[in-house]
Protein backbone atom coordinates (compact mmCIF):
# COMPACT_ATOMS: atom_id res chain seq x y z
CA UNK A 1 0.00 0.00 0.00
CA UNK A 2 1.48 3.39 -0.97
CA UNK A 3 2.29 5.87 1.79
CA UNK A 4 0.59 9.27 2.10
CA UNK A 5 3.75 10.91 0.78
CA UNK A 6 3.81 8.65 -2.29
CA UNK A 7 0.14 9.37 -2.95
CA UNK A 8 0.68 13.12 -2.77
CA UNK A 9 3.68 12.95 -5.12
CA UNK A 10 1.66 10.90 -7.61
CA UNK A 11 -1.24 13.35 -7.36
CA UNK A 12 1.01 16.21 -8.46
CA UNK A 13 2.00 14.25 -11.56
CA UNK A 14 -1.65 13.41 -12.29
CA UNK A 15 -2.61 17.06 -12.00
CA UNK A 16 0.15 18.13 -14.36
CA UNK A 17 -0.91 15.59 -16.99
CA UNK A 18 -4.62 16.39 -16.60
CA UNK A 19 -4.20 20.15 -16.87
CA UNK A 20 -1.87 19.90 -19.86
CA UNK A 21 -4.23 17.50 -21.66
CA UNK A 22 -7.26 19.72 -21.00
CA UNK A 23 -5.52 22.76 -22.44
CA UNK A 24 -4.25 20.94 -25.50
CA UNK A 25 -7.68 19.52 -26.26
CA UNK A 26 -9.14 22.98 -25.62
CA UNK A 27 -6.90 24.52 -28.28
CA UNK A 28 -8.26 22.05 -30.83
CA UNK A 29 -11.91 22.16 -29.86
CA UNK A 30 -12.11 25.95 -29.55
CA UNK A 31 -11.42 26.07 -33.29
CA UNK A 32 -14.57 23.94 -33.67
CA UNK A 33 -16.66 26.33 -31.58
CA UNK A 34 -16.57 24.36 -28.33
CA UNK A 35 -16.04 25.73 -24.83
CA UNK A 36 -13.14 24.80 -22.57
CA UNK A 37 -15.36 22.87 -20.18
CA UNK A 38 -16.42 20.65 -23.10
CA UNK A 39 -12.74 20.16 -23.90
CA UNK A 40 -12.15 19.10 -20.29
CA UNK A 41 -14.89 16.50 -20.64
CA UNK A 42 -13.33 15.10 -23.82
CA UNK A 43 -9.83 15.13 -22.32
CA UNK A 44 -11.10 13.08 -19.38
CA UNK A 45 -12.21 10.31 -21.71
CA UNK A 46 -9.01 10.46 -23.77
CA UNK A 47 -6.87 9.87 -20.67
CA UNK A 48 -8.93 6.85 -19.63
CA UNK A 49 -9.15 3.36 -21.10
CA UNK A 50 -10.89 4.71 -24.23
CA UNK A 51 -7.68 6.10 -25.78
CA UNK A 52 -4.61 6.12 -23.54
CA UNK A 53 -5.60 2.71 -22.22
CA UNK A 54 -5.77 1.38 -25.77
CA UNK A 55 -2.50 2.96 -26.92
CA UNK A 56 -0.48 2.09 -23.83
CA UNK A 57 -2.39 0.23 -21.08
CA UNK A 58 0.61 0.01 -18.75
CA UNK A 59 1.19 3.78 -18.80
CA UNK A 60 -2.52 4.49 -18.30
CA UNK A 61 -2.73 2.13 -15.33
CA UNK A 62 0.47 3.51 -13.83
CA UNK A 63 -0.74 7.08 -14.18
CA UNK A 64 -4.31 6.40 -12.95
CA UNK A 65 -4.17 3.11 -11.02
CA UNK A 66 -7.64 1.73 -10.32
CA UNK A 67 -6.87 -1.29 -8.12
CA UNK A 68 -4.16 -2.54 -5.81
CA UNK A 69 -3.44 -5.92 -4.18
CA UNK A 70 -3.27 -5.94 -0.39
CA UNK A 71 -2.25 -8.75 1.96
CA UNK A 72 0.29 -11.47 1.47
CA UNK A 73 0.95 -13.23 -1.81
CA UNK A 74 -1.00 -16.28 -0.70
CA UNK A 75 -4.18 -14.44 0.26
CA UNK A 76 -3.90 -11.13 -1.62
CA UNK A 77 -7.11 -9.15 -2.08
CA UNK A 78 -7.71 -6.63 -4.84
CA UNK A 79 -9.21 -3.35 -3.64
CA UNK A 80 -9.69 0.10 -5.10
CA UNK A 81 -6.50 2.13 -5.31
CA UNK A 82 -6.36 5.04 -2.82
CA UNK A 83 -5.07 7.27 -5.62
CA UNK A 84 -8.41 6.85 -7.39
CA UNK A 85 -10.23 7.77 -4.18
CA UNK A 86 -8.24 11.00 -3.97
CA UNK A 87 -9.11 11.89 -7.57
CA UNK A 88 -12.78 11.14 -6.84
CA UNK A 89 -12.85 13.26 -3.68
CA UNK A 90 -11.17 16.25 -5.34
CA UNK A 91 -13.50 15.91 -8.32
CA UNK A 92 -16.51 16.00 -5.99
CA UNK A 93 -15.11 19.11 -4.32
CA UNK A 94 -14.79 20.71 -7.74
CA UNK A 95 -18.40 19.79 -8.55
CA UNK A 96 -19.72 21.29 -5.33
CA UNK A 97 -17.82 24.55 -5.81
CA UNK A 98 -18.83 24.70 -9.47
CA UNK A 99 -22.55 24.21 -8.81
CA UNK A 100 -22.37 26.76 -5.99
CA UNK A 101 -20.92 29.23 -8.48
CA UNK A 102 -23.69 28.43 -10.99
CA UNK A 103 -26.29 29.07 -8.30
CA UNK A 104 -24.65 32.41 -7.48
CA UNK A 105 -25.07 33.50 -11.10
CA UNK A 106 -28.73 32.54 -11.56
CA UNK A 107 -31.66 34.89 -11.03
CA UNK A 108 -34.89 33.07 -10.21
CA UNK A 109 -36.87 35.86 -11.88
CA UNK A 110 -36.37 33.98 -15.12
CA UNK A 111 -38.85 31.32 -13.99
CA UNK A 112 -41.38 33.85 -12.70
CA UNK A 113 -41.45 36.04 -15.81
CA UNK A 114 -41.55 33.13 -18.27
CA UNK A 115 -43.65 30.71 -16.31
CA UNK A 116 -46.11 29.85 -19.10
CA UNK A 117 -43.56 29.27 -21.84
CA UNK A 118 -41.23 27.51 -19.42
CA UNK A 119 -43.97 25.21 -18.16
CA UNK A 120 -45.00 24.07 -21.65
CA UNK A 121 -41.48 23.52 -22.96
CA UNK A 122 -40.19 21.95 -19.76
CA UNK A 123 -43.11 19.52 -19.65
CA UNK A 124 -42.42 18.53 -23.26
CA UNK A 125 -38.67 18.28 -22.59
CA UNK A 126 -39.32 15.86 -19.73
CA UNK A 127 -42.41 13.93 -20.85
CA UNK A 128 -41.13 12.85 -24.27
CA UNK A 129 -37.72 11.60 -22.98
CA UNK A 130 -39.44 9.81 -20.09
CA UNK A 131 -41.85 8.01 -22.41
CA UNK A 132 -39.37 7.16 -25.17
CA UNK A 133 -36.35 6.75 -22.91
CA UNK A 134 -38.35 4.74 -20.38
CA UNK A 135 -39.54 2.38 -23.08
CA UNK A 136 -35.98 1.99 -24.31
CA UNK A 137 -34.76 1.36 -20.76
CA UNK A 138 -37.17 -1.56 -20.33
CA UNK A 139 -36.10 -3.00 -23.68
CA UNK A 140 -32.42 -2.68 -22.78
CA UNK A 141 -33.05 -4.41 -19.45
CA UNK A 142 -34.73 -7.39 -21.10
CA UNK A 143 -32.46 -7.68 -24.13
CA UNK A 144 -29.04 -7.13 -22.55
CA UNK A 145 -28.93 -10.31 -20.49
CA UNK A 146 -27.71 -8.47 -17.39
CA UNK A 147 -24.90 -6.58 -19.16
CA UNK A 148 -26.36 -3.10 -18.81
CA UNK A 149 -28.18 -3.14 -15.47
CA UNK A 150 -27.48 -4.89 -12.21
CA UNK A 151 -29.53 -8.01 -11.50
CA UNK A 152 -31.65 -6.42 -8.79
CA UNK A 153 -32.96 -3.59 -11.00
CA UNK A 154 -36.68 -3.77 -11.80
CA UNK A 155 -38.17 -2.70 -15.17
CA UNK A 156 -39.69 0.48 -13.77
CA UNK A 157 -36.32 1.45 -12.25
CA UNK A 158 -34.56 0.91 -15.58
CA UNK A 159 -37.26 2.98 -17.29
CA UNK A 160 -36.93 5.88 -14.85
CA UNK A 161 -33.13 5.88 -14.92
CA UNK A 162 -32.79 5.89 -18.72
CA UNK A 163 -35.65 8.37 -19.01
CA UNK A 164 -33.99 10.73 -16.53
CA UNK A 165 -30.62 10.32 -18.27
CA UNK A 166 -32.15 11.34 -21.59
CA UNK A 167 -34.30 14.13 -20.12
CA UNK A 168 -31.43 15.93 -18.41
CA UNK A 169 -29.79 19.05 -19.87
CA UNK A 170 -26.30 20.32 -19.10
CA UNK A 171 -27.38 23.48 -17.30
CA UNK A 172 -23.86 24.74 -16.44
CA UNK A 173 -22.55 24.08 -19.97
CA UNK A 174 -25.71 25.54 -21.49
CA UNK A 175 -25.24 28.70 -19.45
CA UNK A 176 -21.72 29.07 -20.84
CA UNK A 177 -22.85 28.48 -24.42
CA UNK A 178 -25.57 31.11 -23.98
CA UNK A 179 -23.03 33.59 -22.62
CA UNK A 180 -20.44 32.97 -25.31
CA UNK A 181 -22.91 33.10 -28.21
CA UNK A 182 -24.32 36.44 -27.05
CA UNK A 183 -27.97 35.35 -26.81
CA UNK A 184 -28.53 35.97 -23.11
CA UNK A 185 -30.74 38.98 -23.94
CA UNK A 186 -33.03 37.00 -26.26
CA UNK A 187 -35.99 34.71 -25.71
CA UNK A 188 -33.97 31.70 -26.88
CA UNK A 189 -31.21 32.22 -24.31
CA UNK A 190 -33.53 33.04 -21.44
CA UNK A 191 -36.05 30.28 -22.08
CA UNK A 192 -33.38 27.64 -22.66
CA UNK A 193 -31.88 28.36 -19.23
CA UNK A 194 -35.29 28.30 -17.57
CA UNK A 195 -36.29 25.01 -19.19
CA UNK A 196 -32.92 23.42 -18.43
CA UNK A 197 -33.26 24.31 -14.76
CA UNK A 198 -36.73 22.78 -14.48
CA UNK A 199 -35.84 19.66 -16.49
CA UNK A 200 -32.75 19.00 -14.39
CA UNK A 201 -34.73 19.39 -11.16
CA UNK A 202 -37.23 16.78 -12.35
CA UNK A 203 -34.43 14.45 -13.47
CA UNK A 204 -32.73 14.68 -10.06
CA UNK A 205 -35.97 13.86 -8.26
CA UNK A 206 -36.44 10.80 -10.47
CA UNK A 207 -32.85 9.75 -9.84
CA UNK A 208 -33.37 10.06 -6.09
CA UNK A 209 -36.39 7.74 -6.35
CA UNK A 210 -34.45 5.16 -8.38
CA UNK A 211 -31.46 5.22 -6.01
CA UNK A 212 -33.78 4.90 -3.02
CA UNK A 213 -35.53 1.93 -4.64
CA UNK A 214 -32.17 0.34 -5.45
CA UNK A 215 -31.36 0.55 -1.74
CA UNK A 216 -34.51 -1.55 -1.14
CA UNK A 217 -35.63 0.84 1.58
CA UNK A 218 -38.88 2.86 1.37
CA UNK A 219 -37.54 4.98 4.19
CA UNK A 220 -34.69 6.14 1.99
CA UNK A 221 -37.15 7.31 -0.68
CA UNK A 222 -39.29 9.14 1.88
CA UNK A 223 -36.20 10.74 3.41
CA UNK A 224 -35.00 11.89 -0.03
CA UNK A 225 -38.37 13.39 -0.93
CA UNK A 226 -38.97 15.10 2.41
CA UNK A 227 -35.34 16.14 2.61
CA UNK A 228 -35.50 17.81 -0.80
CA UNK A 229 -38.69 19.74 -0.01
CA UNK A 230 -37.60 20.61 3.52
CA UNK A 231 -34.13 21.75 2.51
CA UNK A 232 -35.39 23.91 -0.35
CA UNK A 233 -38.13 25.47 1.80
CA UNK A 234 -35.72 26.17 4.67
CA UNK A 235 -33.13 27.76 2.41
CA UNK A 236 -35.71 30.04 0.78
CA UNK A 237 -37.79 30.98 3.81
CA UNK A 238 -35.25 30.98 6.64
CA UNK A 239 -31.70 31.00 5.32
CA UNK A 240 -32.17 33.55 2.55
CA UNK A 241 -33.15 36.48 4.84
CA UNK A 242 -30.34 35.61 7.25
CA UNK A 243 -27.83 35.42 4.40
CA UNK A 244 -28.74 38.97 3.35
CA UNK A 245 -27.39 40.14 6.69
CA UNK A 246 -24.42 37.83 6.29
CA UNK A 247 -23.65 39.40 2.90
CA UNK A 248 -23.64 42.87 4.43
CA UNK A 249 -21.27 41.73 7.18
CA UNK A 250 -18.97 39.87 4.77
CA UNK A 251 -18.38 42.92 2.56
CA UNK A 252 -16.31 45.72 4.08
CA UNK A 253 -15.47 48.78 2.04
CA UNK A 254 -16.51 47.01 -1.15
CA UNK A 255 -14.16 44.10 -0.46
CA UNK A 256 -14.86 40.57 0.73
CA UNK A 257 -13.51 39.98 4.24
CA UNK A 258 -11.36 36.85 4.68
CA UNK A 259 -13.74 35.77 7.43
CA UNK A 260 -16.63 36.17 5.01
CA UNK A 261 -15.00 33.88 2.46
CA UNK A 262 -14.32 31.24 5.11
CA UNK A 263 -17.86 31.48 6.47
CA UNK A 264 -19.35 31.13 2.96
CA UNK A 265 -17.21 28.05 2.37
CA UNK A 266 -18.36 26.56 5.68
CA UNK A 267 -22.02 27.21 4.81
CA UNK A 268 -21.50 25.56 1.43
CA UNK A 269 -19.84 22.52 2.98
CA UNK A 270 -22.68 22.17 5.50
CA UNK A 271 -25.31 22.37 2.76
CA UNK A 272 -23.47 19.75 0.70
CA UNK A 273 -23.27 17.46 3.74
CA UNK A 274 -26.97 17.84 4.55
CA UNK A 275 -28.19 17.01 1.05
CA UNK A 276 -25.75 14.12 0.72
CA UNK A 277 -27.00 12.76 4.04
CA UNK A 278 -30.66 12.77 2.98
CA UNK A 279 -29.89 11.15 -0.38
CA UNK A 280 -30.35 14.21 -2.63
CA UNK A 281 -26.61 14.64 -3.28
CA UNK A 282 -24.25 17.48 -2.65
CA UNK A 283 -24.52 19.12 -6.07
CA UNK A 284 -28.16 20.00 -5.38
CA UNK A 285 -27.32 21.42 -1.97
CA UNK A 286 -24.49 23.47 -3.42
CA UNK A 287 -26.64 24.87 -6.22
CA UNK A 288 -29.43 25.94 -3.85
CA UNK A 289 -26.88 27.45 -1.46
CA UNK A 290 -25.59 29.62 -4.27
CA UNK A 291 -29.13 30.45 -5.34
CA UNK A 292 -30.09 31.97 -1.97
CA UNK A 293 -26.90 33.94 -1.44
CA UNK A 294 -27.36 37.73 -1.61
CA UNK A 295 -26.73 39.21 -5.03
CA UNK A 296 -24.64 42.23 -5.96
CA UNK A 297 -21.03 42.85 -5.01
CA UNK A 298 -20.97 39.95 -2.56
CA UNK A 299 -22.01 37.31 -5.11
CA UNK A 300 -19.78 38.78 -7.82
CA UNK A 301 -16.72 38.84 -5.57
CA UNK A 302 -17.40 35.36 -4.23
CA UNK A 303 -17.66 33.96 -7.75
CA UNK A 304 -14.45 35.67 -8.79
CA UNK A 305 -12.63 33.97 -5.90
CA UNK A 306 -14.13 30.51 -6.46
CA UNK A 307 -14.37 30.02 -10.22
CA UNK A 308 -10.75 30.25 -11.45
CA UNK A 309 -9.28 27.44 -9.34
CA UNK A 310 -12.48 25.39 -9.47
CA UNK A 311 -12.85 25.33 -13.24
CA UNK A 312 -9.14 25.24 -14.06
CA UNK A 313 -7.91 22.67 -11.52
CA UNK A 314 -10.60 20.78 -9.61
CA UNK A 315 -13.37 20.24 -12.15
CA UNK A 316 -11.11 18.48 -14.70
CA UNK A 317 -10.48 15.80 -12.07
CA UNK A 318 -14.17 14.91 -12.12
CA UNK A 319 -13.99 14.41 -15.88
CA UNK A 320 -10.91 12.24 -15.43
CA UNK A 321 -12.75 10.05 -12.95
CA UNK A 322 -15.67 9.79 -15.39
CA UNK A 323 -13.32 8.92 -18.23
CA UNK A 324 -11.76 6.11 -16.21
CA UNK A 325 -15.16 4.39 -16.13
CA UNK A 326 -15.67 4.60 -19.91
CA UNK A 327 -14.33 2.07 -22.40
CA UNK A 328 -15.07 3.02 -25.99
CA UNK A 329 -13.78 -0.33 -27.24
CA UNK A 330 -17.04 -1.82 -25.92
CA UNK A 331 -18.65 -0.47 -29.09
CA UNK A 332 -16.88 -3.26 -30.97
CA UNK A 333 -19.50 -5.54 -29.45
CA UNK A 334 -22.51 -5.53 -31.83
CA UNK A 335 -24.99 -5.60 -28.96
CA UNK A 336 -23.40 -2.59 -27.21
CA UNK A 337 -23.09 -0.72 -30.51
CA UNK A 338 -26.79 -1.30 -31.22
CA UNK A 339 -27.68 -0.08 -27.72
CA UNK A 340 -25.57 3.06 -28.26
CA UNK A 341 -27.24 3.80 -31.60
CA UNK A 342 -30.70 3.35 -30.07
CA UNK A 343 -29.89 5.58 -27.09
CA UNK A 344 -28.41 8.29 -29.32
CA UNK A 345 -31.42 8.38 -31.66
CA UNK A 346 -33.94 8.41 -28.82
CA UNK A 347 -31.97 11.11 -27.00
CA UNK A 348 -31.87 13.46 -29.98
CA UNK A 349 -35.44 12.91 -31.13
CA UNK A 350 -37.18 12.89 -27.74
CA UNK A 351 -35.31 15.84 -26.18
CA UNK A 352 -34.33 18.10 -29.05
CA UNK A 353 -37.37 17.31 -31.16
CA UNK A 354 -39.88 17.71 -28.33
CA UNK A 355 -38.40 21.05 -27.22
CA UNK A 356 -38.39 22.31 -30.83
CA UNK A 357 -42.08 21.51 -31.34
CA UNK A 358 -43.06 22.87 -27.92
CA UNK A 359 -41.22 26.14 -28.57
CA UNK A 360 -43.00 26.50 -31.87
CA UNK A 361 -46.34 25.76 -30.20
CA UNK A 362 -45.94 28.64 -27.69
CA UNK A 363 -45.17 31.16 -30.43
CA UNK A 364 -41.45 31.13 -31.11
CA UNK A 365 -40.34 31.27 -34.73
CA UNK A 366 -38.96 28.18 -36.46
CA UNK A 367 -35.34 29.44 -36.21
CA UNK A 368 -35.80 30.24 -32.51
CA UNK A 369 -37.43 26.86 -31.92
CA UNK A 370 -34.64 25.02 -33.73
CA UNK A 371 -32.01 26.93 -31.76
CA UNK A 372 -33.69 26.12 -28.46
CA UNK A 373 -34.04 22.44 -29.40
CA UNK A 374 -30.35 22.19 -30.28
CA UNK A 375 -29.26 23.86 -27.04
CA UNK A 376 -31.53 21.75 -24.85
CA UNK A 377 -30.07 18.57 -26.36
CA UNK A 378 -26.68 19.21 -24.72
CA UNK A 379 -26.15 17.08 -21.61
CA UNK A 380 -22.51 17.30 -20.59
CA UNK A 381 -21.58 17.72 -16.95
CA UNK A 382 -25.00 17.09 -15.38
CA UNK A 383 -25.36 13.81 -17.26
CA UNK A 384 -21.97 12.59 -16.07
CA UNK A 385 -22.92 13.40 -12.48
CA UNK A 386 -26.09 11.35 -12.88
CA UNK A 387 -24.22 8.43 -14.45
CA UNK A 388 -21.60 8.38 -11.72
CA UNK A 389 -24.31 8.28 -9.08
CA UNK A 390 -26.04 5.44 -10.92
CA UNK A 391 -22.78 3.50 -11.17
CA UNK A 392 -21.86 4.06 -7.52
CA UNK A 393 -25.36 2.99 -6.43
CA UNK A 394 -25.05 -0.25 -8.41
CA UNK A 395 -27.97 0.53 -10.73
CA UNK A 396 -26.08 0.39 -14.02
CA UNK A 397 -22.99 -1.50 -15.18
CA UNK A 398 -19.89 -0.02 -16.78
CA UNK A 399 -21.25 -1.13 -20.15
CA UNK A 400 -24.35 1.07 -19.90
CA UNK A 401 -22.24 3.79 -18.30
CA UNK A 402 -20.09 3.80 -21.43
CA UNK A 403 -23.12 3.84 -23.75
CA UNK A 404 -24.72 6.81 -21.97
CA UNK A 405 -21.40 8.64 -21.51
CA UNK A 406 -20.65 8.43 -25.24
CA UNK A 407 -24.18 9.66 -26.00
CA UNK A 408 -23.41 12.57 -23.67
CA UNK A 409 -20.25 13.47 -25.58
CA UNK A 410 -21.96 13.33 -28.97
CA UNK A 411 -25.00 15.41 -28.00
CA UNK A 412 -22.91 17.97 -26.12
CA UNK A 413 -20.40 18.40 -28.95
CA UNK A 414 -23.26 18.73 -31.45
CA UNK A 415 -25.06 21.50 -29.53
CA UNK A 416 -22.86 24.43 -30.60
CA UNK A 417 -22.54 23.45 -34.32
CA UNK A 418 -26.29 22.84 -34.58
CA UNK A 419 -26.98 26.20 -32.97
CA UNK A 420 -24.53 27.86 -35.37
CA UNK A 421 -26.54 26.53 -38.34
CA UNK A 422 -29.62 28.52 -37.31
CA UNK A 423 -27.92 31.43 -35.57
CA UNK A 424 -27.94 33.75 -38.60
CA UNK A 425 -31.74 33.45 -38.81
CA UNK A 426 -32.29 34.56 -35.21
CA UNK A 427 -33.19 38.12 -34.12
CA UNK A 428 -30.12 40.14 -33.17
CA UNK A 429 -29.40 40.30 -29.42
CA UNK A 430 -30.19 43.59 -27.75
CA UNK A 431 -27.20 45.99 -27.99
CA UNK A 432 -25.36 46.70 -24.79
CA UNK A 433 -24.09 50.23 -25.65
CA UNK A 434 -20.50 49.16 -25.29
CA UNK A 435 -21.00 47.73 -21.82
CA UNK A 436 -19.89 44.23 -20.91
CA UNK A 437 -22.43 41.52 -21.45
CA UNK A 438 -24.55 40.81 -18.39
CA UNK A 439 -26.38 37.83 -17.10
CA UNK A 440 -29.83 39.12 -18.00
CA UNK A 441 -32.35 36.77 -16.50
CA UNK A 442 -35.39 39.03 -16.17
CA UNK A 443 -37.50 40.60 -18.86
CA UNK A 444 -40.79 40.62 -20.76
CA UNK A 445 -42.27 37.35 -21.90
CA UNK A 446 -43.46 37.98 -25.41
CA UNK A 447 -42.22 39.59 -28.58
CA UNK A 448 -39.47 42.04 -27.75
CA UNK A 449 -35.89 41.23 -26.76
CA UNK A 450 -35.39 40.50 -23.11
CA UNK A 451 -33.88 43.30 -21.08
CA UNK A 452 -31.97 43.23 -17.86
CA UNK A 453 -33.85 44.88 -15.03
CA UNK A 454 -32.82 42.90 -11.99
CA UNK A 455 -29.41 41.40 -12.50
CA UNK A 456 -26.11 42.94 -13.50
CA UNK A 457 -23.77 40.04 -13.06
CA UNK A 458 -20.81 40.41 -15.36
CA UNK A 459 -20.04 37.46 -17.60
CA UNK A 460 -16.84 35.86 -16.30
CA UNK A 461 -13.87 35.90 -18.60
CA UNK A 462 -12.88 32.40 -17.53
CA UNK A 463 -14.73 29.15 -17.94
CA UNK A 464 -18.07 28.47 -16.37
Amino acid sequence: MPTNFELSVHLFLQLAVVLAACRLVGVVLRRLGQTQVVADMVAGFLLGPSLLGLLNPSVQQWLFPSTIAVGGEANATTVGHPSLSIVYALGQLGLVLYMFSVGLGLNVGILVRHVRHTAVMSLSGVAAPLIMGGTLGVLLLHQSGGRLFSERVHPWEAALFVGAAIAITAFPMLARIVWETGIMNTRVGTLSLACAGVDDAVAWILLALVVAAAAASPGVAVLALLGTVGYFAFMLAVARPLLRRFGGWAMTGGRLRPEGLVAAAAILALCAWITDSVGVYSVFGAFVAGLVMPRGAFADTLRSRIEPVTTAVLLPLFFIYSGLNTQINLLLDPGILLAFAAVLVVAIVSKGGACLLAARAVGLSWPESAALGSLMNARGLMELILLNIGLQAGIITRDLYTVLALMTIVTTLAASPLYALVKRHLPSPMPTDGQPAVLALDGPTDGEPLTDRASTLPVPTHRS
